[in-house]
Formats: structure tokens, C-alpha cells, sequence
């Protein structure tokens, strides 16, 4: 089949879950014989390769705005995409849902996979979450097919719109490295640090996380590893803190990424909005203990593998991590749980089974419409 992923960042993963998403998915496509095209932003590597594991990247511009970002590139992508013979068209991020039409100008198989409930995120203005809305409701009408990473999304687009998604998760690798290269860059070493991964913006609680740590009686280190382009006030005074045991390395991704998993005492899940997130799940396929904020999203991923705490409360975050920190037992007894259940829900080549399958049935649909 001839597959386009479109609506994210691109690939090589340089900034999120969407992206990394895309780099596992198509490349394992591409090495079972699948013609990809992963369409990219012309920022996200500057050399702009034409291919990468087998896998064609497209780049093309976009304007880098917070509310035009995404937009801009998908509406730059659907026009070329017109140029182009593709099978099967999977769109990323249900605010794209607008330019479902041009993708499908030339009869294309169209999927879209609507991530989690953007507009609940507090960092959209009234536009913003408006404009998600109406994403919503066109990703309910216009594609082929809706794929949702949870069945906690699956369930809302089922109650809100009443259509039926297909329910694929999210991937992770169910191993840890050996490597400690990113530990040494930091000062770090094995079991001596708690590790937060996130895009650092409101709605993800860093601020939460770091409030409770500042109460944890114990000498390991708070790292937190994250960035964002457009919350720079909010990192600002997430730095204020005067606790010097947080640490705050910015974005890291690839092999430096994996090696701070693998080794952190624990890892701290605290968002609160979205779907299946991506770092949860890393987190406790390297075999981590994992502490969830205990929403449905974070509940259905860690299930009786971790450690839950109530949502939002900063107080029982806190006893949380003075609970594992006080008592090893925890982590030795929830990382493998963890890892096993990454194994049995969580594989990557599971997912690329089902998305192969999906992208197969879509085109011998088309192919029948066709007749």
C-alpha cells in the first residue's frame, strides 16, 4: 500500500508523542514492504532528509504561530497531497478535521486519529477550544474511519457524537538500556532521582508535581525533562522554585531519553488531559514504578501496575512519593508488574499489526467502491 501520515512534526521524533508515534509506525510499515510518506515541518530538521528508515519525508513549511502552527502545515500537505497516488491517508489530530475534504478529493481512504480532548486544555483561548470543537464533530463524519488510543476516548466520541471508533493504543519498547551517558551528563546516578516527563504546560501539572516534591523528605533529585514553544512564561516560574533538588534538563529525546527511564527510582505521571500519554507508557515498559494522577486515561493504561493518587491533589501526590521513597519494596514489586503489562497491551509491532490491518481493510473498501 501507498500510506501518508500527515498533522504531525515529523520524523526523526524531535518534539512529542504524535511524533514518535509516526516514526515507529511508519518505519515499521515501510520494513514490511509499505510505500510511507511521513509529510514533515520544514523546522524540524533543518537538513530536511528525503528519507529515513526506508521511510519518504516530505517537507514543507508552515507558520510558526501557536494557533496556526498545525493548521498552516496540514492545509500546505492536503494541496500537495493532491499531486501525489496515495492508498491510505492517516491524519493526525482532530484539529486537522477541517481539510478532510481535499484529502480526499481523489477518492482516497482517509483515517484520523483524534488524540485526546484537545479543547479541555487550558492553554487555548475561547478560539482555540472552538476551533477543537468543531474538529470534534467533523472527525465524527468526515474520515473513513476514527481511530481512538483509548477506550476512554472511544467512549466519548461514542456518548457525544455516536459514532464508533476503532480503539489502537499507543506504543513502547518493554525494555530498559544499560547506557548511563545521560546520567553523567547530569550529575545523576542509578535509583537516586524521580523523573517527570511532559511538555511543560499548564494542563500537564509540572507545577503540581514540583509543590509536592518540595514536601518529600529524601535527598534524590525531581528531574524534569520537557519544553514547550509557546509556554515560556509558565517554565519561567516553574524555575522560580528555590528547592535544589529539581532539575531541569529541557527536551531530550532518542537514546538520553530512554537512559533517564531506565534508571530513575520511579516516574510521575500528572496530566490530566488527553488520551493514552506517550512517556506513561515508556516509563513502564523500562520497568519503572509508575505514580499516576488518577484519571480515567491514566487509570486505563496503568491498571493494577502502579501506584495511583487522586486527581489533582497536590497532598496525596506527596504522600505518594514519600510512600515509594520509604518503602523500595514498592518499586521492586511495581516495575516488573509495569513492564509485563507494556508487553501484553503496549507492543509496537502489535499496533503496526493493527494499523496494517485497518489501512488494508480501508483499501480493499475503496478498491470495491471502485468497481
Amino acid at each position: 500500500m501507498k500510506i501518508a501520515l500527515v498533522g504531525m512534526r515529523g520524523i526523526p521524533a524531535r518534539y512529542g508523542g504524535f511524533e514518535t508515534f509516526a516514526e515507529e509506525l511508519s518505519t515499521r510499515l515501510a520494513e514490511r514492504g509499505h510505500e510511507v510518506t511521513v509529510y514533515c515541518r520544514s523546522y524540524n530538521a533543518p537538513d530536511r532528509p528525503p528519507n529515513y528508515r526506508g521511510v519518504r519525508l516530505i517537507h514543507r513549511p508552515t507558520v510558526r504561530r501557536k494557533y496556526l502552527d498545525t493548521v498552516a502545515h496540514t492545509f500546505i500537505c492536503a494541496i500537495d497531497a493532491l499531486c501525489r497516488r496515495f492508498d491510505v491517508i492517516l491524519l493526525c489530530n482532530a484539529a486537522n478535521s477541517i481539510f478532510i475534504p481535499l484529502f480526499r478529493l481523489r477518492g482516497r481512504s482517509l483515517a484520523i486519529n483524534v488524540d485526546g480532548i484537545e479543547r479541555r486544555r487550558r492553554k487555548w483561548s475561547i478560539f482555540g477550544r472552538g476551533w477543537y470543537r468543531l474538529g470534534e464533530r467533523l472527525a465524527a463524519r468526515l474520515p473513513d474511519r476514527i481511530v481512538a488510543d483509548a477506550e476512554v476516548i472511544r467512549d466519548y466520541y461514542r456518548q457525544r457524537y455516536g459514532v464508533e471508533s476503532v480503539v489502537i493504543a499507543y506504543g513502547a519498547p518493554a525494555e530498559a538500556v544499560e547506557g548511563k551517558e545521560e546520567l553523567r551528563r547530569w550529575g545523576l546516578s542509578e535509583g537516586n532521582y524521580v523523573l517527570y516527563v511532559s511538555r511543560l504546560e499548564p494542563e500537564n501539572n509540572a507545577h503540581l508535581v514540583i509543590e509536592a516534591y518540595e514536601g518529600v523528605r529524601t535527598e534524590k533529585r525531581l528531574v524534569i525533562v520537557g519544553d514547550a514553544p509557546y509556554a515560556k512564561g509558565y517554565i519561567a516560574r516553574l524555575k522560580h522554585t528555590h528547592d535544589p533538588r529539581v532539575l531541569f534538563t529541557g527536551a531530550i529525546y532518542g537514546m538520553g531519553y530512554r537512559e533517564l527511564l531506565a534508571h530513575a527510582y520511579c516516574y510521575v505521571q500528572a496530566t490530566e488531559v488527553g488520551g493514552t500519554h506517550p512517556a506513561l507508557i515508556e516509563a513502564m515498559g523500562a520497568g519503572r514504578c509508575v505514580l499516576a494522577n488518577g484519571t480515567p486515561e491514566n487509570l486505563e493504561v496503568v491498571g493494577e501496575a502502579g501506584l495511583i493518587y487522586a486527581p489533582g491533589d497536590v497532598e496525596a501526590l506527596r504522600k505518594r512519593l514519600q510512600e515509594v521513597i520509604d518503602q523500595p519494596e514498592l518499586a521492586r514489586k511495581y516495575g516488573p508488574a509495569a513492564q509485563e503489562r507494556v508487553r501484553r497491551r503496549y507492543d509496537w509491532e502489535r499496533i503496526a499489526d493493527r494499523y496494517e490491518a485497518l489501512f488494508g481493510e480501508m483499501t480493499a473498501e475503496r478498491r470495491g467502491r471502485g468497481r
